[in-house]
């Protein structure tokens, strides 16, 4: 029985992570198949909200708090930030990049929320100690791959002849080397504000839950209002109605999958996850993505694997389990103080009577 519950999160984290590659090779489709972005995350999120508002009525509408205007405000915040900002930023910036690139700046995201946690005073770092510097250590690993990702392409690893002539692929050739970095450039400081954002809304996430502690039904409205944001920014940015026209089985795909299954299921289980085990745990499954993502990027979508992409990711990866292995440390010493700290009240107590 320990064993299967030590399991239930672990395949949890890897289920969301095979959904979120999965995703991400599909609107890398849908994006280049003339999809828009806005549209995208009205229906992803419309479909989403769809799926969780009858979900969240009956299985929380004994337990649900109260929707007061501070908790409509906390919503309306989260579904701006994480919803419509967040993914909107993930999207334009995967269709400059690929899905690669795109998942190994979402490893970043762990990163930038320490950085931001810090000013808030959320987060403590004492350079002193072991966990501390192995904190910094792993922060400006992880920031200086994002940079090599950005800036440095490289050499392609992969399909360097037959994939570019055959797939079109946007490689650094003699012609279009310019158009290409400066894509390669764009995509990639999209993909960092999306990790701003997203950790912004990691943070605002946090403190959610503790005031309304009902996973579907904060799914449900964040997904609702989300939709209901991106749709006007649709209607007032794109005036042609065939914008809306969902041409071909790929997008239809990619919307519904999306919808359904990571706005959807996705982020419930992640949200369980963070619930049972907390987010130093969860966070450490995301770099799975990224090497899921090169995988479908490699034998589905036939795109090249550049010398960049991989330095880069290894100092992302590596920089990220540092990062995590210092927070893990200092969690356990916190736990070890408090029951130090509990022992010896316990022996006063004792003593006294």
């Amino acid at each position: 029985m320990n064993w299967v519950e030590f399991l239930k999160p672990v395949v949890a984290m890897l289920v969301f992570d095979t959904l979120f590659a999965l995703m991400t090779a599909l609107v890398k489709k849908a994006l280049a198949d003339g999809l828009n972005h806005v549209v995208f995350i009205t229906l992803r999120q419309f479909v989403a909200a769809v799926l969780l508002a009858p979900i969240a009525y009956f299985k929380e509408r004994n337990t649900r708090p109260r929707f007061t205007t501070e908790i409509f405000a906390y919503m309306f915040m989260s579904a701006l930030l994480g919803g419509l900002c967040a993914q909107y930023l993930f999207f334009l910036g995967l269709s400059y990049t690929t899905a690669t690139l795109t998942a190994t700046f979402s490893n970043m995201t762990p990163v930038f929320t320490f950085l931001i946690a810090i000013p808030l005073q959320l987060e403590t770092v004492d350079v002193r100690s072991k966990a501390g510097l192995a904190k910094v250590i792993g922060t400006l690993m992880s920031v200086g791959g994002a940079t090599l990702l950005g800036l440095y392409k490289g050499a392609a690893l992969t399909h360097t002849t037959s994939s570019v002539q055959e797939h079109g692929a946007k490689g650094i050739t003699s012609n279009s080397s310019s158009i290409s970095k400066e894509r390669w450039m764009l995509g990639s400081v999209l993909l960092v504000l999306n990790c701003i954002s997203f950790s912004l809304w990691m943070l605002l996430q946090g403190k959610l839950t503790k005031k309304y502690p009902a996973v579907f039904s904060s799914t449900a409205f964040m997904t609702s209002f989300s939709s209901m944001q991106a749709g006007v920014v649709a209607l007032t940015t794109q005036r042609r109605l065939s914008v809306w026209l969902i041409r071909g089985n790929i997008q239809i795909i990619a919307v519904v999958f999306a919808g359904v299954g990571v706005s959807g299921i996705g982020y419930v289980l992640m949200t369980w996850c963070i619930e049972k085990k907390g987010p130093v745990f969860t966070a450490g499954f995301m770099p799975l993505i990224q090497i899921m993502a090169a995988l479908i990027d490699l034998f589905f979508l036939h795109e090249q694997i550049f010398l960049g992409s991989a330095i880069g990711a290894a100092l992302v990866i590596g920089g990220l389990y540092l990062l995590l292995w210092g927070k893990s440390k200092e969690a356990s010493a916190t736990a070890l103080l408090a029951k130090a700290v509990e022992q010896d009240g316990e022996k006063k107590e004792n003593l006294e009577a």
